[in-house]
């Protein structure tokens, strides 16, 4: 029976962070950028996956949204939060 090794564990760590799966843009179907650009603020289920636990609003490279609706994302929040409808901060 071989035993693992600690250089083997993050050897199989590093691999599988590469074969990461590609995120896509959940506002563009097919990739397709229709016009006019907004998300609605609110649909509060959508702001909340796209808004970390602490209140800050989740990078491109972590939910795939292109950089066109990421604006608007931006926007939909800081809308939705203004009225009331989203917390500025975590409630602890």
């Amino acid at each position: 029976m071989a035993t693992i090794t600690r250089s083997d564990i993050k050897k199989l760590r590093k691999k599988r962070a590469r074969l990461k799966k590609k995120l896509k843009c959940r506002f563009s179907p097919g990739g397709v950028i229709p016009r006019p650009v907004y998300v609605d603020y609110k649909d509060l289920k959508t702001l909340r996956s796209l808004v970390d636990r602490q209140g800050a609003i989740l990078p491109r490279r972590r939910t795939g949204t292109s950089a066109l609706y990421q604006r608007a994302v931006r926007k939909a929040v800081l809308r939705a939060r203004h009225i009331g409808l989203l917390p500025y901060v975590a409630e602890d």
